[in-house]
């Protein structure tokens, strides 16, 4: 099948044939490694797999380099993200080299067509037609930044710290993207491959933390929610990965994302996830920096932004986190005389009862802490926390607590 449809990513006659032909790649990869790993490939391994990527891949991107729609290459660049990582590290070197080119040769005529439209725009006939046309030209283009982020993230993921050379390579396309003068969306995919970078190759990232740090801080406080969550995200992340390189900057962070937290609009729907994530890169700080901070003054603080509910994936990483200092008994979150007590009920009470915020097995713990809790608190003293909560919740967690 493949022989037939890979010459088809080319049949310039007809584009929906060509975007018929790059839809069916991932699925032609996907079929054949879920045949091997089912054993119904005919003794095949995942050298076939392998053969199939080294045919398919190399195609797309030569067809990629032809291809005259726009939309068709964001379909392409799609479908090459989806079929590396079906590949995953099947692919070598060579074929690596191939991709970064082609992602450079991508950005540079992406980057050229969004000039040729700025002069466009200046020119005396320019009307409000053709001004809505360029406005939806340069949509397309943000598109392809966009899959050009994601196929950089899915190298970084596979590759961890050996695909930098090739990162090394690109930070001159990179860099520029950054700049004040580039869309929100082009910021807020630098900002993303850095904290895919800086995730993924811990220390061997740490060289790329004096020049995209200052970028990082800045962007906390970026007038897009996007940019912002990617930002903070970020700063999450060197708190827990960046060690004695991030330390000297907690100060900044601190302050950075406290300007996202205390936002007027920070939990309406817009902000909502740069305000989770924020909150988030507080913890982590909290979590690795505590010698850097004062924690009787910062985990307070972070605790009454409690419970998160709009990013599930960091709202788990924080309940777990909360849940793990309560068990420690962490006199600074707790408080003088247990004085913080009744909002970490409160917190568990809302998360327990809410919806994909917390994992089974942090459920599990946070029951078992407000059991001991029952045993050890007087019940004048429990009884009044519990009367502060919603009549659903009083009743939720009895059955709870009595299963």
């Amino acid at each position: 099948v493949a022989l037939i449809l890979v010459p088809l990513l080319k049949f310039y006659f007809h584009e929906e044939v060509r975007r018929a032909a790059v839809s069916a790649m991932p699925e032609l990869m996907r079929s054949a490694k879920l045949a091997i790993e089912k054993g119904k490939a005919q003794g095949r391994d995942l050298s076939y797999l392998k053969q199939l990527s080294d045919y398919i891949i190399p195609a797309m991107l030569e067809a990629l380099h032809k291809e005259p729609d726009t939309e068709i290459c964001v379909s392409m660049l799609e479908a090459i993200n989806e079929c590396l990582q079906i590949s995953g590290n099947l692919l070598d070197e060579g074929k690596i080299r191939s991709i970064v080119d082609e992602v450079k040769q991508v950005m540079t005529a992406s980057s050229s067509r969004k000039r040729e439209r700025g002069e466009r725009a200046n020119a005396e006939d320019f009307d409000a037609e053709e001004g809505e046309l360029i406005k939806e030209e340069n949509e397309q283009e943000e598109e392809i930044f966009d899959q050009v982020g994601e196929i950089l993230g899915t190298l970084v993921k596979t590759f961890k710290a050996s695909f930098l050379p090739f990162f090394d390579e690109l930070s001159s396309y990179l860099t520029p993207m950054w700049g004040r003068d580039k869309t929100a969306e082009e910021r807020r995919i630098a900002i993303c491959i850095f904290d895919d970078v800086a995730e993924q190759c811990r220390d061997a990232a740490f060289k790329y933390y004096d020049t995209y740090l200052p970028f990082v801080l800045e962007a906390c406080n970026d007038e897009s929610p996007e940019v912002r969550q990617a930002a903070v995200y970020g700063l999450g992340v060197c708190a827990e990965f960046g060690g004695s390189v991030f330390k000297p900057l907690v100060g900044e962070a601190l302050s950075r994302l406290n300007v996202v937290i205390q936002q007027p609009n920070a939990r309406q729907s817009e902000n909502a996830m740069a305000y989770d994530n924020a909150v988030s890169a507080v913890g982590k700080i909290c979590l690795f920096h505590r010698d850097s901070i004062d924690s009787s003054q910062v985990l307070p603080a972070w605790l009454n932004c409690l419970p998160i509910s709009n990013d599930v994936i960091e709202a788990k990483v924080v309940h777990d986190q909360l849940c793990s200092m309560v068990e420690r008994q962490d006199v600074d979150l707790l408080g003088p005389n247990n004085q913080y007590l009744p909002k970490i009920i409160t917190v568990f009470a809302e998360v327990l009862t809410g919806k994909d915020v917390v994992t089974q097995e942090t459920a599990g713990r946070m029951v078992n802490i407000l059991r001991q809790l029952q045993q050890t608190l007087p019940p004048s003293a429990l009884g009044s926390i519990w009367s502060t909560l919603k009549p659903e919740q009083q009743h939720a967690l009895q059955s709870m607590l009595s299963s």
